[in-house]
């Protein structure tokens, strides 16, 4: 096929005119729709690099609010339905009103599941998971109401703010794995028994393996690798649940308020819209970063329908059983790693969750991984998240004596909770809940140290390096 002449639409940084069957010609990189031969397995790796992060929120609260295998998988399926169509708003959008136009993965952040858990063990059981879903309504207002000024708090969280509170959700989450290795139920027989351990074991070393040898596409799932060779090797241990599997429904769309309608408390609010102020730090970043990968810049028009989509699926996703949503870093790697810029190919993924959320059979395959398995995998996920924070702490400039000491103060505030579970237990519930999150209580220590040491008496700075993705 003769190749056309370049033309003026052509920029220095874009990729090769679009070839098809039909005809030749020339668009920019984002708006290319691509062959199904090439579209289907770049789609396929937007998939893999988001599966694993967007199961595990509702992973983990379903199991620590005690929901039965039914109730877990109608869950799960809620969160994929939710970021199937958050990904389809944000790549497809309605111009001049929401989504970015941009490769954007929107989905349930795992930032929320500390936080959450604070909450759901302030509260009765019963009550946990509407107290959860009226705090993350209240937090999608939230970034409704501020997104349109947002540009303005930015320099209020530098990397040295944003550094501290990614550190801490990896960190604070890391009980989670290690629980979940040894069986994931306390008052089980045998948690904690060899088996479970060397099964958790096994599941890490395979995805080490896979991540040292193999090459390309592989290596980017070796997440998955990992839980499937894990869950295949728990089948003959009879370590395997299949009870999800012949209880869900094949095809079935989730109920409203399923688990009962929101309460509203404003400690838990509180909690949430801090945490949710972070989220949108994260989106701003990634859609600035891609922004620069894809060679179209992310303006302040951009953010803003971007800010606006996150803000009305964390707001309309807890109707349906969904969590605090927004962009999955992972998934600006893959765009910048495969140099694959079309958004067409992450609808399409998107397109992809929503219609494994609409069907609770395909969510429930997901609860046939044993707990000892996760937690393998978990140690991986939730330690990633640390190191992002370091990375992005690295940016901080921590040469500075001042910074050393906000980084230093935020982080124990942040893991005290983790050391001392019961260092909050005479402080007022509201406080409780607050503080007893590590993310939320180093966020409030870093955020007012950051004005104390940077604010307050000098000029005001720029802030542009808040916007720096990690």
């Amino acid at each position: 096929m003769a190749l056309p002449a370049k033309g003026p639409a052509e920029g220095p940084c874009s990729t090769p005119p679009v070839h098809t069957e039909d005809a030749v010609t020339s668009v920019h990189p984002v708006d290319e729709k691509l062959h199904p031969s090439r579209l289907v397995p770049a789609a396929l790796q937007h998939i893999a690099a988001m599966y694993a992060g967007v199961v595990t929120p509702p992973l983990i609260i379903g199991q620590a609010c005690g929901l039965d295998l039914a109730a877990r998988t109608r869950l799960i399926a809620a969160s994929l339905l939710i970021a199937g169509v958050a990904t389809l708003v944000q790549t497809l959008g309605v111009k001049g009103f929401v989504g970015n136009r941009l490769p954007f993965v929107n989905a349930a952040s795992s930032a929320g599941i500390a936080p959450i858990l604070a909450i759901a063990e302030t509260n009765d059981t019963g009550r946990q998971l509407p107290a959860v879903y009226g705090a993350v309504m209240v937090a999608g207002v939230f970034c409704l109401a501020v997104g349109p000024f947002f540009g303005r708090l930015l320099r209020f969280f530098p990397p040295l703010v944003t550094g501290v509170v990614i550190t801490l959700i990896g960190v604070t989450l890391m009980p989670v794995p290690v629980t979940w290795a040894q069986g994931g139920d306390e008052t089980a027989a045998d948690f904690g028994a060899l088996r479970n351990l060397a099964l958790a074991g096994f599941t890490l070393t395979v995805i080490l393996l896979v991540q040292r040898f193999g090459k390309g596409f592989v290596k980017q799932v070796a997440l998955l690798l990992g839980l499937l060779v894990g869950t295949l090797a728990a089948v003959p241990l009879g370590m395997a649940d299949f009870g999800a599997l012949s209880s869900a429904p094949v095809a079935a769309l989730p109920a409203p308020f399923a688990f009962g309608a929101p309460v509203f408390q404003p400690a838990a609010v509180l909690s949430l819209c801090i945490v949710m102020l972070v989220l949108m730090t994260e989106s701003s970043a990634g859609m600035l970063a891609l922004g620069e990968i894809c060679d179209r810049k992310a303006d302040g028009r951009t953010i803003t329908r971007g800010l606006r989509t996150d803000g009305i699926a964390t707001l309309v996703g807890p109707v349906f059983g969904g969590f605090p949503t927004s962009a999955f870093a992972q998934n600006v790697g893959v765009v910048s790693l495969t140099r694959v810029r079309s958004r067409y190919v992450v609808a399409v993924a998107g397109a992809t969750l929503l219609v494994l959320g609409a069907f609770p059979v395909l969510g429930a395959v997901v609860s046939l991984v044993p707990m000892p398995v996760l937690g393998g995998a978990g140690i991986v996920l939730f330690g990633s998240i640390a190191v992002s924070g370091i990375r992005t702490l690295s940016e901080a400039g921590l040469d500075d004596g001042s910074n050393i000491i906000l980084v230093a103060v935020a982080l124990g505030a942040g893991i005290i909770p983790l050391a001392a579970p019961t260092f909050y237990q005479e402080f007022p519930a509201w406080a409780q809940t607050v503080l007893g999150s590590g993310i939320s209580a180093g966020a409030l220590v870093a955020v007012t140290l950051n004005l104390f040491f940077h604010h307050l008496g000098t000029r005001s700075r720029t802030t542009a390096p808040a916007l720096k993705s990690s």
